[in-house]
C-alpha cells in the first residue's frame, strides 16, 4: 500500500462545502448567476412588447405574431428534463454555458430572418437552449454556495431573471419606436452576450462532478423517470402543474395583446409609453416574498386561492375604459400571479418528497408549455371575440384553477401528498 503523503492526505480529508458569503468566490457565483438570469430572461421575452409591430409589418394575425414568444417558451418547457439529463453527464457549469452560448448565438441570428417560419423555428431552438440555464442556476446554486447562504444566492439569482425580463421588455420597446422590431430584438440579444461573457469569465471553477453511468448506477438513474411518473400520477402534484399552466397562460395572455387594445382608440399609446407598462413587474419582486409571509399566517391553501381570485379581478378590471383603472388591473394581476406562482412553485416540492428535482421540473415544463400554449391561443380570440372575450376567457381559465386547486390541494402545505 502507497504510504499517505501530506498532499494525499489533504485531499482525502477535504470536503468541499461551497463558497460562504463574503468571499471572493461567492461575489463572482453570485455576479455570475445574476447575469446568466438577465441574459436568460431579457432574451426569452423581447418581442412581447413588440407583438403589434411584428403584425403589422408582417401582415400577420396577432396570435401568429405572438408565436415569437409562445415558440421560445415551447422549446424551453419540452427541453427542462433533458438538460437536467445531460448536466448529470457533463457537469452542471459546463451544460449552463453550452446552453447560454447557444441561446445568444441564436438570439444574434434570429431577428434578421426574412422568412417567418424558420424565424420561428430559430426561436424554438433558442428557448430550447434557454432551458438549460433556467432549469439548472438554482442545481449550481446548492452546489457551489454554502447552506449558510444559499437562500440569498438563490433570491438573487430570481432578481436576476425579473431584471432580464424588464430590460428585454423595456429596450425592445423603446427601441422599435426609433428604429425596427428587428433591431430591436437584435440589440436585447447583443445585451444578452454581453451578460453571458460575464458569467463565463467570472464563474468560479465548478464543483460538480459528472455522474459515472456503471451498472451499479444503472437503477439510479432509471429511477429518476419512475418519480417522474409517479409524480404524474399524484392527483395534488398534477393540481400544481395544471395550476402553474393556467395561470402562466392568463398572464402571459393579458401582456401578449394588452398592446393591441393600449395602441388603438381611445388610448393610443405609442410603443414607448406601452413599454413601460412592463415595469409593473417589479411589483413581482415584492409581491412573491410577501406572499410567502401571507401563508406562514394565514395557511398556505386560502392565500393561494385568495390570489387567484385577486388575478381573476385584476383581469376583470383590464375591461374597464378609463386608463388608470387598466393600468390598476394589471398591477393587481401582476401582483396576484407571482404571489400565486411562487406559492406553488415552493408547494409542488414541498409535497413531492425525494422527487424534488423531479417536481420542480416538471413545474417548469407545465408553467412554460401554459405561456406558449395558451398565450398562443388567446390571439385566436382577439379578431372575434375582441378584447373583452379574451380577457373574459382568461379569467374563466383562472376559476377553474381556483376550482381544481380547492378540490384537490390539502389544507395544509405541509402535507404529503397521496
Amino acid at each position: 500500500m502507497p504510504p499517505v503523503t501530506k498532499a494525499r492526505r489533504k485531499t482525502l480529508t477535504y470536503t468541499f462545502e461551497g463558497y460562504r458569503g463574503g468571499s471572493r468566490e461567492y461575489r463572482r457565483l453570485l455576479t455570475a448567476l445574476f447575469a446568466a438570469g438577465v441574459a436568460t430572461f431579457a432574451q426569452l421575452y423581447s418581442p412581447q412588447p413588440l407583438i403589434p409591430q411584428i403584425a403589422r409589418d408582417l401582415a400577420i394575425s396577432a396570435d401568429r405574431a405572438a408565436l415569437t414568444i409562445s415558440c421560445s417558451t415551447a422549446g424551453l418547457a419540452l427541453c427542462t428534463l433533458l438538460w437536467a439529463a445531460l448536466a448529470d453527464r457533463w457537469g452542471r457549469v459546463r451544460t449552463m454555458t453550452l446552453a447560454l452560448c447557444g441561446a445568444t448565438l441564436l438570439g444574434l441570428i434570429t431577428p434578421w430572418i426574412q422568412l417567418y417560419p424558420l424565424l420561428l423555428v430559430l426561436r424554438t431552438f433558442e428557448g430550447a437552449f434557454l432551458g438549460g440555464v433556467a432549469g439548472l442556476a438554482v442545481a449550481v446554486i446548492v452546489t457551489e454556495a454554502h447552506i449558510s447562504v444559499r437562500a440569498a444566492a438563490a433570491g438573487l439569482y430570481i432578481s436576476g431573471t425579473s431584471v432580464g425580463g424588464l430590460i428585454g421588455r423595456l429596450l425592445s420597446g423603446a427601441l422599435t419606436e426609433l428604429l425596427s422590431w428587428r433591431v430591436a430584438m437584435f440589440s436585447v440579444s447583443f445585451t444578452g452576450f454581453m451578460a453571458a461573457l460575464i458569467f463565463i469569465v467570472l464563474m468560479p471553477a465548478s464543483h460538480d462532478r459528472p455522474c459515472q453511468r456503471t451498472a451499479a448506477s444503472a437503477p439510479y438513474a432509471d429511477s429518476s423517470w419512475a418519480k417522474v411518473g409517479a409524480l404524474l400520477r399524484n392527483r395534488q402534484e398534477v393540481t400544481l402543474f395544471t395550476a402553474g399552466f393556467a395561470l402562466m397562460g392568463a398572464f402571459v395572455s393579458i401582456y401578449n395583446y394588452i398592446g393591441f387594445k393600449l395602441q388603438a382608440a381611445p388610448y393610443h399609446l405609442s410603443p414607448l409609453l406601452l413599454s413601460f407598462i412592463f415595469l409593473i413587474y417589479l411589483l413581482g419582486t415584492v409581491s412573491s416574498g410577501f406572499g410567502g409571509k401571507l401563508a406562514q399566517r394565514g395557511g398556505l391553501k386560502r392565500v393561494f386561492l385568495a390570489a387567484c381570485l385577486l388575478m381573476a379581478g385584476g383581469i376583470l378590471l383590464t375591461l374597464a375604459r378609463p386608463l388608470p383603472l387598466v393600468i390598476a388591473g394589471l398591477a393587481l394581476l401582476t401582483a396576484a400571479f407571482f404571489a400565486a406562482h411562487a406559492l406553488a412553485s415552493g408547494w409542488a416540492g414541498a409535497l413531492a418528497g425525494p422527487a424534488k428535482s423531479q417536481a420542480t421540473a416538471l413545474y417548469n415544463s407545465f408553467y412554460y408549455g401554459g405561456s406558449a400554449l395558451i398565450g398562443w391561443g388567446a390571439g385566436l380570440l382577439l379578431p372575434h371575440a375582441g378584447w373583452e372575450g379574451l380577457a373574459l376567457s382568461c379569467t374563466a381559465l383562472v376559476f377553474f384553477c381556483c376550482l381544481l386547486s380547492a378540490l384537490y390541494l390539502p389544507s395544509q402545505g405541509a402535507d404529503t401528498a397521496g
